[in-house]
């Protein structure tokens, strides 16, 4: 990597993939070095173009701010010295890996990587990957020789979508290279715009840790959701006894809840594969993720029992479910499980309405056929489900409650579902709520 072509600016990144990993860094190297931003979908890229953000990763003014070249036009990576894939890597149907988005990528790299450029993969795959799945892509397509015309590395993403504390800036970033001297030239490319950079001494190594950090995290809240389960049918309240649970010391401080999203609800599956291949057993790693998927549907069902509880009529009541991201505060709608629980209630026949001041509500009614309506516009709620811990929801007062419920509060008491423990059980069950927390 030479100096003088970064103080000059002529040095060149081309980011592909302008998601929640590649539009942030896109947006930080862009300030330093030429950036190129490429992706296959027109319609973000024009939407980039108009300076909106769509993920609200880096926001519209700070967008515009920035001088990057968005392009569908694969040839302009040929310009690049440095390229970073940031493609997403999902799940089939079976829970199996979908390396088709990482291994086209690697593929439109391959034909159009220049000779002597670093290739860094941030997307999230199993060990191995890197080198014996998308190496020889690129070897393919390039007609070059990894290691000698072209080189690799591995980075693996730490966005967290919807914090505002946790930055690209100041999160500690892994690199890895195939060898100690790409490695270096990787670690002063991401020196540029991150403070903190870890060395791992291997490629597998960093994507296994990448692996292993959301694992980690997928089996601590998997305990906790089965302890919620247990105390729901012991009628003792969860968050009681958490909140009695974490004065000690070394408590971890989780809490029961939807595990969804890019991350935590599909990085297990890598490692379960992976290891299957390899004819070894992860019966901890399958366990939670069979309890944490099974969420969902038990949140649904303990909404129609706590309906019939309070001797609503189920079918035809007004429900209204807040919240349909994966997480609060982002748009991020990948793998949100308050999709199980919508369609568990809609098993049983029941029509919910929609409310979400983060969602793109033209992609919700093509993706998931349902209308998001304002807050504002509920005035004949039976039943509130708070699926998502928005800052909106957060400042919703007893009574903004009110106001929202059936026929001026009066009949049957309107039922508030409170899947993230967002308001205070004995005040609203002093003002006339029925409450379900989990």
């Amino acid at each position: 990597m030479s100096l003088s072509k970064i103080l000059n600016k002529s040095y060149t990144i081309a980011i592909v993939g302008l998601g929640y990993v590649g539009l942030p860094l896109a947006a930080a190297f862009s300030k330093k070095v030429n950036v190129i931003g490429y992706d296959i979908s027109k319609n973000k890229i024009n939407t980039l173009k108009n300076g909106i953000d769509p993920t609200q990763e880096v926001g519209d003014t700070a967008l515009q701010q920035c001088d990057i070249l968005y392009t569908n036009d694969a040839e302009e990576i040929k310009r690049a010295d440095f390229i970073i894939v940031a493609v997403p890597t999902p799940i089939k149907n079976d829970h199996t890996p979908d390396l088709t988005p990482v291994t086209s990528a690697s593929k439109i790299v391959g034909q159009n990587i220049s000779k002597g450029a670093i290739v860094v993969f941030e997307s999230t795959v199993y060990p191995g990957v890197t080198e014996e799945i998308c190496v020889p892509q690129i070897e393919k397509y390039s007609h070059l020789k990894c290691g000698e015309d072209f080189y690799i590395g591995y980075s693996p993403e730490r966005i967290n979508p919807g914090d505002k504390v946790h930055r690209l800036n100041n999160i500690v970033k892994i690199i890895s290279g195939m060898n100690n001297e790409t490695r270096e030239k990787i670690k002063q490319v991401y020196a540029l715009v991150i403070n903190k950079l870890y060395e791992a001494e291997n490629i597998k190594v960093a994507e296994a840790a990448k692996l292993i950090e959301n694992t980690q995290r997928d089996i601590n809240i998997a305990f906790i959701n089965e302890v919620a389960t247990v105390f729901n049918k012991l009628n003792i309240s969860t968050k009681a006894v958490i909140d009695a649970m974490n004065t000690k010391w070394n408590a971890l401080g989780f809490r029961p809840g939807l595990v969804g999203g890019h991350c935590i609800g599909i990085d297990p599956y890598y490692l379960v594969y992976e290891s299957e291949m390899n004819n070894i057993d992860t019966e901890l790693v399958s366990l939670a993720r069979k309890i944490n998927n099974n969420m969902g549907p038990f949140i649904g069902e303990n909404i129609i029992r706590k309906l019939i509880q309070e001797k609503h009529a189920v079918k035809n009541d007004n429900i209204y479910i807040l919240g349909l991201t994966f997480k609060e505060n982002c748009p991020d709608m990948r793998n949100s499980k308050v999709i199980d629980i919508i369609n568990r209630l809609r098993e049983y026949g029941i029509t919910i309405r929609a409310v979400d001041p983060h969602v793109n509500k033209t992609e919700i009614k093509n993706n998931y056929d349902f209308d998001i309506i304002d807050s504002a516009a509920i005035t004949d709620a039976d039943c509130l489900i708070f699926a998502v811990a928005h800052r909106e929801f957060r400042e919703f007062s007893i009574d903004t409650l009110k106001a929202m419920s059936k026929d001026s509060f009066s009949g049957n008491k309107t039922v508030i579902i409170d899947v993230k423990n967002i308001f205070n059980k004995e005040h609203l069950e002093n003002a006339g709520f029925a409450y379900w927390g989990l």
